[in-house]
């Protein structure tokens, strides 16, 4: 990359410079902001939520936890996949200690099979909406909200009978 760095630069200002980019970032963060919002008024009050994290054009995201979780050092995170663009949900450990005691038990999990190694930053990856309709967005709201509420319950019932 290095020897081509100042043509990816001239590309990079050249994109920066006609907007689009910009206006789409902010459009997909004020979403994500959306997202984290309605699943603060919609899932359980046992939930507590983190901040959202920007990332840098990879992924945006934002993480909850409950009593359960945070005593096993780990969260959800709901991650919007820029290169994918689309919506996860990612079962995230503490550190990466956490990340291979939890990948032990969950790698033969349904949300693993057929995962040869750990993914680099979670335990486990799920897709939630795998083609966003950003043109309808309560629709796409109530469908992230609805299949992070079925997923959450059965990472959380399925760790509880690993680790029991």
């Amino acid at each position: 990359m290095n020897e081509k760095i100042n043509s990816y630069v001239s590309a990079y200002k050249e994109q920066i410079r006609k907007g689009e980019i910009q206006d789409v970032y902010s459009f997909l963060l004020k979403y994500v902001m959306r997202v984290k919002a309605s699943l603060e008024k919609s899932f359980p009050k046992e939930y507590s939520f983190g901040n959202i994290f920007p990332g840098y054009l990879d992924f945006s995201y934002f993480y909850f936890f409950n009593s359960y979780l945070r005593d096993k050092k780990l969260r959800f995170g709901i991650v919007l996949n820029h290169s994918e663009m689309r919506f996860e949900l990612w079962l995230l450990g503490q550190n990466k200690g956490i990340r291979e005691k939890y990948w032990d038990i969950l790698r033969t999990s349904p949300w693993n099979r057929g995962r040869k190694t750990m993914p680099t930053y979670s335990v486990l990856e799920t897709v939630l909406v795998a083609d966003p309709d950003f043109d309808n967005l309560d629709t796409l709201t109530a469908d992230i909200e609805k299949r992070a509420a079925n997923e959450v319950d059965a990472i959380v019932t399925y760790l509880k009978n690993c680790t029991s």
